[in-house]
């Protein structure tokens, strides 16, 4: 049986995204309880205002013990003044000079990881590439022992599931779910402050120690606070570059002409993931609380309401994006807000890029053509966790 090319699950609900923001951008979802926000203005405004739009849902999400021991070091959950002393304080040890000696390394796991699969004609693209090679490079970053990285496979999988989890779950549904994986959270938090502490015994180079290290007016980040953002790392760090790796080697398989243009011209391939990005981003809505009422697109909205600004949909806006269905791998400038927007705009962005970009120049050099096999299904994640790929088989034609 020829299988046709694969096809989100999530695509179909964006299509009806899309549909409703033409009429209504900013709507009441009455039967979850939230505000959803569709077009690009709206979810820039409450990005970029943290006064306004709180990422802390203190109070309003159900809390689980286990998950509160990772909030003093997790700035994504956090506004100012406290975001702006952590994020400064992981941004002395994770700076863009950093990021970019990896280069060479980074090059280095890439050609290793696709030895290992040569001579084959079909890979899974996912486990011999887009998952090792985040997971190998954070893991080194930070100073953790590679060998050590089923175990991060392992917490990944766990936290990134949810496959009982809908985008109309229920606080109770969310609830269960916390407590199914509070185990995995509560090994993760022992193994990295265990980490943790080795390194400040045993002092290195490594990001850890860096981590360590950084202070700000005297203040240096406790133990409990680097848990948090190391386990960011391990885990959201790696499974993001999974994602771009995956929904890239679908959309080139989906335009067989653009995977010959970069062939030709490896220097196309950072524009054409940024068009993977705005097309698939790995996570469709980003979650904030409302300060006070505020008005967007027209609506009164209510104080310490939940809103959900869709990113999916915001980057697919007419008014932002010319043609915005088309897949245009040449799209420049190219406004996107996966990475997010404002004081809590991605700070490993230059590193997914970086390992995107490397993925492909090494794959466009060693195949003369891969496509997504059509007589073995593909394996999707759950889109309500996250848009990207379990399981990914190609059909590989070596050079």
């Amino acid at each position: 049986m020829t299988l046709a090319p694969p096809r989100y699950a999530f695509e179909d609900r964006l299509d009806q995204w899309i549909d409703r923001r033409a009429t209504e951008p900013v709507y009441l979802d009455e039967e979850n309880g939230m505000w959803r926000l569709l077009d690009h203005a709206s979810v820039s405004r409450v990005l970029s205002d943290p006064g306004a739009f709180s990422s802390d849902f203190s109070g309003l999400a159900p809390v689980q013990e286990d998950f509160e021991a990772f909030r003093s070091g997790m700035f994504l959950t956090m506004d100012p003044p406290n975001h702006r002393k952590l994020r400064t304080l992981v941004s002395q040890a994770f700076t863009p000079r950093t990021v970019a000696g990896l280069e060479p390394r980074i090059w280095e796991i890439t050609e290793q990881l696709l030895d290992g699969v040569a001579g084959k004609d079909r890979v899974d693209i996912v486990d011999e590439l887009a998952y090792p090679l985040p997971i190998l490079v954070i893991a080194e970053l930070l100073g953790i022992p590679a060998q050590d990285r089923e175990l991060f496979e392992k917490w990944a999988k766990v936290l990134f599931s949810g496959d009982q989890l809908t985008e109309s779950s229920t606080m109770a549904e969310i609830e269960a779910a916390l407590e199914l994986i509070a185990p995995t959270i509560r090994e993760m938090n022992e193994y990295v402050l265990a980490h943790i502490r080795h390194h400040r015994a045993n002092p290195s180079d490594g990001l850890t120690s860096k981590l360590i290290r950084a202070s700000v007016d005297g203040e240096s980040l406790t133990d409990q606070e680097i848990v948090g953002f190391v386990a960011l790392l391990l885990v959201a760090g790696h499974i993001t570059t999974t994602a771009l790796i995956g929904n890239a080697t679908i959309s080139f398989d989906r335009h067989p002409e653009v995977s010959a243009a970069l062939r030709a011209d490896p220097s196309r391939i950072p524009v054409a993931l940024e068009e993977v990005l705005r097309c698939l981003p790995p996570f469709n809505e980003l979650g904030r609380r409302t300060t006070a009422e505020v008005e967007l697109g027209g609506r009164a909205i209510p104080a310490n309401s939940i809103i959900m600004a869709n990113i999916a949909s915001a980057n697919r806006d007419p008014k932002v994006f010319a043609d915005p269905e088309r897949f245009d791998f040449a799209r420049t400038p190219n406004p996107h807000l996966t990475f997010g927007h404002g004081i809590h705009f991605c700070l490993g962005t230059p590193l997914a890029r970086m390992e995107g970009r490397i993925a492909f120049e090494a794959l466009h050099r060693r195949y003369s053509g891969f496509s997504v096999a059509r007589d073995e299904p593909v394996e999707f994640q759950n889109p309500a966790m996250i848009v990207s790929v379990r399981k990914l088989p190609l059909d590989v034609e070596p050079r």
